[in-house]
């Protein structure tokens, strides 16, 4: 049977459309669940994300060109379901360059003596991983977990406090995730599979 040409073009349309969808999906499900990999020990859960790289882009541009760059970290878990938030920590950091040796340093911005120096782009992010968490005794020990990582960087317009402020709150930072990013902000999400205490492993 011939397909005129007409018909032969929507049906040429229609399988470019599914092969498309289904490619999406497919990539949805590669990357959906194994961004966000999460660990017990010494009673915190910690997190780590293979695949999360923020010195990237326009950070890294401010980095290179001599600014300080502060990036926001929120690490929450929900219970029971992944809209039931029961545990967060929040964290400012700031990053800074240093370009005749081409390293990074990272301060934790309420507690200026939890520091490091001279790192690579890749040690400085797995640093700040490294350095937020959550109290594990506060979680159900009984019912399914999520856990959600966002970053966000702070545009040099929003930083109202000074870089190097200590006192800025878990309330102000709490208050700034609670504001949809927008979409010149730099800003990374990330997602665990479902998970119990029980099965945590360093």
């Amino acid at each position: 049977m011939k397909i005129r040409p007409k018909a032969h073009v929507q049906f040429a349309a229609a399988t470019l459309i599914l092969a498309a969808l289904i490619s999406f999906e497919l990539l949805g499900l590669g990357v959906s669940t194994d961004e966000l990999l999460v660990h017990g020990g010494s009673g915190d859960i910690h997190v780590t994300a293979p695949r999360l790289h923020f010195l990237i882009g326009k950070s890294l541009q401010r980095l290179h060109d001599g600014a300080v760059v502060p990036f926001d970290f929120q690490l929450s878990i929900a219970a029971g379901s992944k809209s039931n938030v029961v545990a967060r920590a929040v964290e400012r950091f700031t990053v800074s360059y240093d370009v005749w040796q081409e390293k990074f340093s990272v301060i934790r911005l309420r507690d200026f003596r939890k520091s490091s120096l001279s790192l690579s782009a890749n040690a400085a992010e797995v640093w700040c991983l490294d350095s937020i968490f959550v109290s594990a005794p506060t979680l159900p020990a009984d019912r399914q977990l999520w856990a959600h990582l966002e970053i966000r960087s702070v545009e040099p317009r929003d930083q109202i406090l000074p870089v190097r402020d200590p006192n800025i709150s878990i309330a102000t930072l709490i208050e700034i995730f609670s504001r949809t990013p927008r979409p010149q902000q730099d800003h990374w999400s990330f997602e665990s599979a479902v998970f119990h205490l029980a099965d945590l492993k360093p």
